[in-house]
Parts: C-alpha cells; sequence; structure tokens
C-alpha cells in the first residue's frame, strides 16, 4: 500500500465514522467530518499532512509518479 492509498483510506473511514456517529450519538461529531475535509483540501495544495508524515515513518512508500516535493534551497 502507498501513502497515498492510506491516505484516501483513513480519510474515508474517519469520515464514515464521524458521519455515524453525528447521526447517532451527537451532532458534535459532525465537526470532525469538517476537520477531516479541511485537511484533505489543505493536503491537496501543500501535499503534506500529518498522517503522510505518520505512513512514511511507518514505512508506506509514495506512489510512482507521486512527485513528492522536497524543498530546495
Amino acid at each position: 500500500m502507498t501513502v497515498e492509498r492510506a491516505l484516501r483510506t483513513t480519510a474515508g473511514f474517519f469520515v464514515l465514522l464521524s458521519l455515524g456517529l453525528g447521526h447517532w450519538v451527537h451532532p458534535g461529531f459532525f465537526l470532525f467530518t469538517a476537520f477531516v475535509g479541511a485537511n484533505l483540501l489543505q493536503s491537496g495544495f501543500t501535499n503534506a499532512c500529518p498522517a503522510m508524515w505518520i505512513f512514511r515513518k511507518l514505512g508506506l512508500k509514495d506512489a510512482p509518479g507521486a512527485g513528492r516535493q522536497e524543498a530546495h534551497g
């Protein structure tokens, strides 16, 4: 599994989990859905998020051609 697939899988799981919790437990859990969406949005622009860092530390590799940007300077 690649970092990108793990990220999408984890985000999908947390969105579904928070929607279920918001429906059956307490509406406040919908804020977690919003947090996941906001994190995915910023990740789309910056190609960085805490989950990607964790997945890389766990040994997952980037997908071929994913174009992980490195800082040049």
